[in-house]
């Protein structure tokens, strides 16, 4: 399997680093880009981090973190085919808990194997043992369901499997309604700790290269399907704009015409800079996301993912905050959603969180 590297088990000393292994579900690349400080700051607490996931978000970590160990989990494979999250995830429910069910048994393969101290888990919820301290971080402690019986039974669901975990990190503030409003406040575990918002970016002083970027990700086939939109649009358009596909299984960089250019994937660095560099930025309102835009103060127009009802959720909830400007996918404009963006200024201050994300990795370590 690619990236899947061979360690030899070595037995630790007495006084050898904590082993923490970091897993990261593949849904779009959101829970990976949003683990890299996460991964960062346990790497300069002296930890030795071993990474597992799949798919584009096992290859993005890849990237980030050559020099650290990665291991395949098996995939959850879930497609966004209509604009129901209903129908989207009930016909797929079976596939996701073999999934689950898979990815515990291989976890704990990879505990005794490499001999694993703590483990943490960005949203997979069967990334747990009871050989270690296991930690789960979400955002999503109350998961949105279009229908008020199903949604109960869904968070019921929810906190249950989160249960099974020593404890629960939340990429938040602890003060609601905070970033993510009802998806991340109210009836919480007893060991719950806010990290404050986490971000793989800073900002950066640099000179506008770009009119526009937009940063594409998600679960296929709407990441393709708004690609194609995306790009149809801006083949007309008289903007500088940059597209970042989110293809992290290609390395390619080229210009459509003189005012298009188009790249398959950048590493946090150089998205880091290429946002910097842009007046504007369109892309999917994933918490994440938000969780970026908040570090480098940008205004965005947010373009949720057809039936992801967080998505969906935390748009409405940010236009109406005055935020930023949301569109439907279907109806989407190019131009339009530019002339309109400039009402909406987006976050004014930054929210730090590199105390609160060392304070939990020093307590982890402490016992």
């Amino acid at each position: 399997m690619f990236c899947t590297r061979i360690f030899q088990n070595v037995s630790p000393s007495k006084h050898s680093p904590p082993r923490t292994l970091v897993a990261v579900l593949n849904w779009g690349l959101g829970h990976a880009t949003r683990c890299i400080p996460l991964i960062q700051e346990l790497l300069s607490q002296g930890h030795e981090v071993l990474l597992a996931s799949d798919g584009r978000a096992g290859l993005l970590l890849c990237k980030e973190f050559p020099q650290l160990p990665y291991f395949e989990l098996p995939p959850y494979n879930v497609y966004y085919r209509t604009s129901n999250m209903f129908w989207n995830i009930a016909w797929q429910l079976p596939k996701i808990a073999r999934a689950i069910y898979r990815e515990h048994r291989a976890i704990n393969r990879l505990i005794r194997q490499e001999r694993i101290d703590f483990l943490i888990s960005d949203n997979r919820y069967g990334c747990w043992s009871k050989a270690v301290r296991s930690i789960f971080m979400t955002h999503q402690i109350n998961i949105r369901i279009p229908f008020g019986p199903l949604q109960r039974l869904v968070a019921w669901c929810n906190r249950r499997a989160i249960a099974l975990f020593d404890e629960l990190w939340i990429p938040d503030v602890a003060e609601c309604p905070g970033l993510g409003g009802a998806l991340s406040h109210g009836n919480l575990p007893s060991k719950t700790v806010y990290l404050g918002p986490l971000s793989r970016f800073e900002p950066m002083e640099l000179s506008i290269q770009y009119d526009l970027i937009v940063v594409l990700s998600g679960p296929e086939p709407q990441r393709t399907y708004f690609e194609e939109k995306v790009l149809e649009q801006a083949l007309n358009c008289s903007l500088q704009i940059l597209v970042v596909q989110g293809r992290t299984e290609r390395e390619e960089r080229r210009r459509l015409n003189e005012r298009l250019e188009l790249v398959s994937y950048l590493t946090a660095t150089e998205l880091n800079r290429a946002i910097c560099q842009s007046r504007l930025v369109i892309s999917r309102p994933g918490y994440s996301t938000i969780l970026d835009l908040v570090a480098l103060g940008k205004p965005a127009v947010l373009v949720p993912t057809p039936g992801q009802t967080e998505q969906e959720y935390l748009a409405e909830e940010l236009e109406r905050a005055a935020l930023f400007h949301c569109v439907a996918q279907s109806v989407f404009d190019l131009e339009k959603a530019v002339a309109r963006s400039a009402a909406y200024p987006g976050f004014g201050r930054e929210w730090q969180a590199k105390k609160s994300l060392r304070q939990a990795i020093e307590r982890l370590a402490a016992g």
